[in-house]
């Protein structure tokens, strides 16, 4: 098992572990984020925390799970100031067809950017909430565990989440 071989000491599962779940860490915190060189530096930090705690690891959760929790406390650490979440961090809108109007691509990008809006105004703990759920795909049980809450906790933030999401955008609708 790598994390038993890492917590050891052997660097080359250590590095194993780093490339099995660096670009979805990555992804993380940039949606979390917002910005490239932040997240990258969150991610980073994540790892090295994760390599010097590695031997107290107690294996209740997977190590991606104890990752997500890891890089989603640094990146709510990290936020101070409201920015709005580049286009590039969401999922691209469904692609057009090829005889799609510019005003439907035009519409269709501006949806999108008032998604990210509406994601920078839920406030940290809503957004991270809904992020792990809805384009990480974490069960509500391992959301609860990165976040440090209980299930309840957890299910009452994705309801309130999802409803201001489908308020701010009702007028797209």
């Amino acid at each position: 098992m790598l994390t038993v071989r890492a917590g050891e000491g052997d660097d080359d599962a250590f590095a194993a572990l780093v490339r099995r779940h660096g670009s979805r860490l990555l992804a993380l915190a940039q949606r979390l984020l917002g910005n490239p060189m932040d997240a990258e530096d969150a991610v980073q930090d994540a790892f090295i925390s994760a390599w010097r705690q590695l031997p107290e690891f107690h294996r209740d959760a997977s190590f991606g799970t104890w990752m997500y929790r890891i890089v989603t406390n640094r990146c709510l650490n990290m936020q101070r100031l409201p920015r709005l979440l580049p286009l590039d961090t969401l999922p691209e809108p469904a692609t057009a067809d090829p005889g799609s109007s510019p005003p439907r691509v035009a519409e269709s990008h501006a949806a999108a950017a008032a998604l990210s809006r509406a994601l920078w105004e839920l406030g940290p703990e809503l957004r991270a909430c809904w992020i792990l759920r809805e384009l990480h795909g974490l069960t509500y049980a391992d959301i609860a565990h990165v976040v440090g809450c209980s299930e309840q906790t957890v299910r009452g933030r994705l309801f309130r989440a999802r409803r201001a999401l489908t308020e701010a955008m009702r007028p797209w609708h």
